[in-house]
């Protein structure tokens, strides 16, 4: 039998990878509700990538479950499992990278998003925000609402940072810096799913690797009647 420490192991991070596919799944279903920022920040392109990402963790869980509790000289359920996590990760590699490398260009990636927004959800964003504008009082600008009420107090209350050359008040800054936040803890918990998936990987070898030298043991052993090792 495999050693109960080693079981233990295997046990934890397979119910480690359980729970990152509850995490990814619920996640992904409660952003679809409607939340002015998180359906600004997140894409349902973006949240269907979720989805199927904490499907295929969930698969892979079950998948695990039927490899562990086959016969002890059965290993092919946990090879298979091994491929399925190789999918896993390949498909987390893949979304975590997307998720960084979208943080790079967030004050123009977002601008491409704002610049398709509805002039109604515009007006939303900036009562929240207390912003107008994206870049500056010219840049999609929408007049209305409880803040961006009129021309005359738009130009009163933005100012031009001759540091940073940023208008002070437009929505840039507090839309990507929620984004960015957004966005960070997001590929920080993709990448930690890759760590589990890693490490259930190498788990599973181990397991099958004892499990074949068990088996191995078994037929030198019968070989010699039965009498065991001296």
């Amino acid at each position: 039998m495999v050693s109960k420490k080693l079981t233990g192991v295997w046990a934890f991070v397979d119910f480690c990878l359980l729970v990152s596919g509850v995490i990814a799944l619920a996640f992904s279903i409660v952003w679809r509700a409607p939340n002015l920022l998180l359906n600004l920040v997140f894409s349902k392109g973006d949240l269907t990538a979720g989805t199927v990402l904490g499907v295929s963790l969930l698969l892979t869980f079950a998948v695990s479950i039927g490899a562990i509790v086959q016969r002890n000289h059965v290993t092919s359920g946990l090879v298979i499992l091994n491929w399925f996590l190789v999918l896993d990760a390949i498909g987390i590699a893949v979304i975590g990278t997307f998720v960084w490398f979208y943080t790079l260009e967030e004050r123009n990636n977002y601008h491409e998003v704002y610049s398709k927004l509805t002039d109604d959800t515009i007006i939303q964003i900036q009562d929240k925000l207390k912003c107008c504008g994206y870049f500056n009082g010219s840049d999609h600008l929408v007049l209305g609402g409880q803040f961006c009420a009129n021309q005359t107090f738009v130009d009163g209350f933005l100012k031009l940072d001759n540091t940073t050359k940023d208008w002070t008040g437009a929505c840039v800054t507090p839309i990507t810096s929620f984004a960015d936040a957004s966005l960070n803890n997001v590929f920080t918990y993709v990448y930690g799913f890759m760590a589990v998936v890693i490490c259930l990987f190498l788990a599973s070898l181990c397991v099958i690797k004892k499990r074949q030298e068990e088996e191995r043991f078994k037929r030198i052993d019968a070989k010699r009647g039965g009498r065991g090792f001296v």
